[in-house]
């Protein structure tokens, strides 16, 4: 698995990198067929009383892309948010993998619908 942490208008401190790392863990707990992750954390400036620490991520596992973005007042409140929304996605996901193969079929003399005369 190729992790990507990079920070966009802020530096990533090895604090930020081990919480994301241990909410990742959730995730891959999962799914075990994670082939890319890159995260990108940022800070919007644009005024001071209206900051936004924004977060997103995109994760590339077997036959698809997801992309999760997030955006707090604190970013560490993002990166929760996005975690969950991305923990749920990845949950749909599996469960549409898992879920292609269907019940077998029953005998056809079974489900013979009897009309009363």
């Amino acid at each position: 698995m190729n992790l990507t942490i990079s920070g966009h208008h802020l530096e990533v401190t090895p604090a930020l990198r081990e919480y994301v790392l241990t909410k990742l863990d959730k995730v891959t707990r999962h799914f075990d067929q994670v082939v890319d992750v890159t995260v990108i954390l940022s800070v919007e400036k644009q005024k001071e009383k209206d900051r936004r620490q924004k977060a997103e991520v995109n994760l590339h596992v077997k036959g698809k892309d997801i992309f999760v973005e997030t955006a707090h007042e604190d970013l560490y409140a993002a990166i929760d948010n996005l975690m969950d929304k991305l923990d749920r996605q990845v949950c749909r996901h599996k469960t549409k993998v898992q879920d292609h193969h269907h019940a077998p079929l029953k005998r056809q003399g079974d489900n013979v619908w009897e009309m009363p005369l």
